[in-house]
């Protein structure tokens, strides 16, 4: 697991700006301790879960710490999503054997979104249910042994994108309600919202990152107040 660490602060810090801090934590681990009401969200989860989001807390610890902030709790809302403490915001990502949280102090940075996917390819019989068509048509362009694997980041990206808008819209929204370009040379997509979305333009477009390390797709959102996808306060 070294390696792991390793891996992340070389190849998935560079997602984020300077003002964004990043941290990593086993979730196979021992389950760190929590914090005051943090517990009620593990009382009658399985074992599992319970180190997940356990590690998802001690990885947003450790990045509060790299901004130079107290630890905190960070509660569980009723739609599971977290709740982060008065002035900070930010997003936790895991998988079975990772775990990853991105915080942020700038007051300026509205919402953040990071997710973590494992570099296998989804199903083709998903693929229709989480790509719209020009994403297909894209799809359909790569080569036969690579779509199920971008399929895979397109679903990682998406997941991104909605955590990023959720925090301002708190809006559910459909993975059609999203459409991806996806610039693999530069590792980068545009996500153009197809759905109205509280808060956010008509024709606004959020702007990721990601990277592809060995066994995870990560990708990222940073979400600027001044983002030309958000509507005028």
């Amino acid at each position: 697991m070294i390696q792991q660490r390793f891996s992340y602060a070389e190849f998935a810090r560079p997602l984020f700006s300077d003002f964004v801090a990043m941290a990593w934590a086993d979730p196979t681990a021992p389950m760190p301790r929590l914090i005051g009401d943090e517990v009620l969200a593990v009382e009658q989860v399985s074992p599992a879960r319970a180190r997940e989001f356990g590690a998802g807390r001690a990885a947003a610890r450790e990045a509060m710490g790299d901004l130079g902030q107290p630890p905190r709790p960070v509660l569980q809302g009723e739609d599971r999503a977290p709740v982060w403490p008065k002035g900070l915001t930010g997003s936790i990502t895991h998988t079975g054997r990772d775990c990853m949280a991105v915080v942020t102090d700038a007051p300026d940075i509205c919402a953040l979104g990071l997710d973590m996917e494992a570099a296998t390819p989804l199903e083709s019989a998903l693929w229709p249910e989480i790509c719209t068509m020009s994403e297909m048509h894209w799809l359909a362009s790569l080569g036969p042994s690579q779509r199920g694997h971008f399929a895979k980041l397109i679903f990682s990206a998406k997941e991104a994108v909605y955590k990023a808008q959720y925090q301002v819209s708190r809006q559910m929204l459909g993975f059609h309600d999203l459409c991806l370009s996806v610039d693999l040379a530069n590792q980068r997509f545009d996500a153009s919202v197809t759905a109205p979305i509280a808060g956010f333009r008509p024709d606004a477009v959020l702007k990721g990152r990601f990277v592809i390390l060995g066994a995870a797709f990560v990708t990222a959102v940073e979400l600027w107040a001044d983002d030309a996808g958000l509507s005028p306060a």
